[in-house]
């Protein structure tokens, strides 16, 4: 390529990097996941519309792929181990035995409904049984939520990613009969205890590297972050293991260790997921024949509803009855259980393998998910009003952000004080915030002062607060203490926990 044949593509790749960025502040606004508008981009940049032309199958593979361990490097690195410790049963059940419980009800439908043999009919399954962790929490981000049910939604979502690619390999590649389902077994617990392990301990020795290692500047080190979970994930493609979630948990045990510039690394790891998510879904837009699109709806529709309706639910049942987990949380997380990215990659899969009938699930499986997701995402508000599960205690909750101050070892927190909370009224010294922790300014209808001992707080302000590591929980929970029970919390017997007694 020369420079002459160069400048026009840099030109177009980054006319379509701002209109995706734009996009994404649009989906933001609205409550829509981003992917809907990458892909349409995408689309809108393909063919049939502006003219670029893109057939390759095997490259969209192949960095489909490599996107997909981007994401999930940074979804590890921006997971909280303590949201997801304890809910890692429940969610290596839905993982595994959730998926493939979905795997057989959705490829039942299709056999019966579509007429599909078994072999295309599983397989069509299989690609669309893993829910995606950008799509569903773009939307939930907002929602005041029990922690238990965003921390499930968000570790399966982590995790399913590993046996759903297997599935898809192990029937994309069976030429003949399909293997006896022992030795499907076999190969999905070969490839996630080995690629679990090889993500754990690169992880590890990642950790250990960065701690004892002074790299000559500091923006070296969220690149050696993100190149050890790049490495896990190759590692595990190596060992013919998962690779994916070799990544997811290499970039977990990276996130929730005490490692230099960690702020700078998030940021870094953000930046990285959004430009692969940008990147995977306007090729995979630019991928898909718009005029073939018709064909598939009926198709699309009938698939996914016997999956949003009959497969998701009765695994989420299945799955969780056995944890006691609350009927309404049940319902909620199968109605979450949105599809983005990888069911769209995994359509590819077939295609290069040469199965028979492959393109024509591609175009399924992209109608399915642009389609589902308009239907499920705007409406998860909605569902978890209705299933009681937006408490109004919930609604009253402070928003906390954090930014760790490395170099100071401190965390800045930003503090707003909602209509109804009981922080309203309160004066600065009546909160009794443990030491060292100060308010440093509050910002009042766009007016920013400094606080006295006797400043009286009210509804609307901004307060802006350093801590330190150790007393910073013991402080988000003095504050929730207070903005639920008013300055006595600590006498009725609140103590800020982050899941406050049902009224």
């Amino acid at each position: 390529m020369t420079l002459q044949q160069l400048y026009p593509v840099l030109l177009v790749g980054g006319s379509v990097l701002m209109a995706s960025i734009a996009a994404a502040r649009a989906a933001h606004r609205i409550g829509l996941p981003s992917l809907l508008f990458f892909l349409a981009v995408g689309v809108l940049a393909g063919e049939d519309v502006v003219g670029i032309e893109f057939d390759d199958v095997q490259l969209a593979q192949s960095l489909g792929t490599a996107g997909l361990a981007v994401i999930l490097v940074e979804g590890g690195l921006t997971t909280r181990w303590a949201d997801v410790r304890r809910l890692l049963a429940p969610a290596g059940v839905l993982a595994t035995a959730g998926v493939a419980v979905s795997v057989v009800v959705t490829g039942a439908g299709a056999h019966l409904l579509l007429g599909m043999d078994w072999h295309l009919a599983l397989l069509l399954g299989a690609i669309v049984s893993s829910t995606d962790a950008a799509a569903t929490f773009a939307v939930l981000r907002s929602l005041p939520l029990p922690r238990k049910v965003t921390g499930l939604l968000e570790a399966e979502s982590g995790f399913n990613d590993a046996p759903t690619i297997i599935l898809v390999l192990v029937f994309s590649t069976a030429t003949a009969d399909l293997p006896a389902p022992a030795v499907i077994a076999g190969n999905v617990l070969y490839q996630l205890v080995v690629g679990g392990l090889l993500g754990l301990l690169i992880g590890r020795i990642g950790v250990a590297a960065l701690r004892h290692i002074a790299l000559p500047a500091t923006g070296l080190y969220p690149l050696a972050t993100v190149g050890f979970g790049v490495i896990a994930f190759a590692a595990g493609g190596a060992a013919n293991a998962s690779g994916i979630i070799a990544a997811y948990l290499a970039g977990l045990v990276l996130g929730n260790s005490r490692l230099p510039h960690r702020a700078a690394t998030r940021s870094f790891a953000e930046g990285t997921g959004w430009l692969a998510q940008i990147g995977l879904f306007v090729m995979l837009g630019l991928l898909v024949d718009p005029s073939e699109l018709p064909s598939a709806v009926l198709p699309a529709l009938a698939v996914g509803l016997v999956l949003l309706l009959v497969a998701r639910p009765v695994s989420v049942a299945a799955c969780l009855a056995f944890f006691r987990t609350p009927w309404r949380e049940q319902a909620f997380v199968s109605w979450a259980g949105l599809r983005g990215a990888v069911p769209i990659v995994l359509a590819t899969f077939p295609i290069v393998a040469a199965v028979d009938g492959a393109p024509h699930l591609l175009n399924i499986v992209f109608v399915l998910v642009v389609v589902f997701t308009l239907i499920q995402g705007p409406t998860l508000p909605a569902a978890a009003r209705l299933l009681r599960l937006t408490r109004y205690g919930a609604l009253r909750e402070i928003q906390v952000e954090a930014a760790p101050l490395d170099v100071l070892d401190a965390d800045l927190l930003t503090v707003a004080i909602p209509p109804g909370s009981r922080l309203h009224g309160v004066t600065v010294t009546e909160l009794r915030l443990p030491p060292p922790t100060v308010i440093t300014l509050v910002v009042r209808d766009g007016v920013t002062l400094v606080p006295r001992p006797d400043t009286v707080l009210r509804t609307g302000d901004q307060l802006l607060l350093v801590t330190t590591p150790g007393v910073r929980e013991a402080a988000e929970r003095r504050l929730r203490a207070i903005g639920r029970r008013g300055k006595l919390a600590r006498w009725l017997g609140e103590h800020g926990h982050l899941e406050p007694p049902a009224a």
